[in-house]
């Protein structure tokens, strides 16, 4: 029975979570682990609406604020050797990932 690890990467920045990404592929590639991914998961859209004067006095203006979270996930099968090389990845602080042996 082959066991597989499912690696779930979620990042408000693209571009950390996309060398995250590639540095676990470098690593696939090097121990010849068999991948799938990274999977594009839809993007969730985190927005604020506030009103721009405090007081009810004037126009109803708004301020919008949006963050947006995106997120990948990855399908690897669960070696010694793979998993050990990629618990040493530097994950920058923007970036969670969450590892689940199925």
């Amino acid at each position: 029975m082959v066991r597989k690890a499912r690696i779930r990467l979620s990042s408000p920045n693209l571009e950390d979570l996309q060398r995250v990404c590639e540095e676990i592929k470098a690593i696939s590639q090097k121990t010849g682990v068999r991948i799938r991914g990274p999977i594009p998961l839809p993007t969730k859209r985190l927005v604020v609406t506030t009103r721009k004067a405090p007081s009810g006095q004037g126009s109803h203006t708004f301020d919008h604020w949006e963050m947006r979270i995106h997120k990948r996930l990855i399908d690897m099968d669960a070696e010694d050797r793979a998993l050990k090389s990629l618990m040493r990845v530097r994950i920058p602080d923007s970036v969670h990932i969450e590892i689940e042996l199925v």
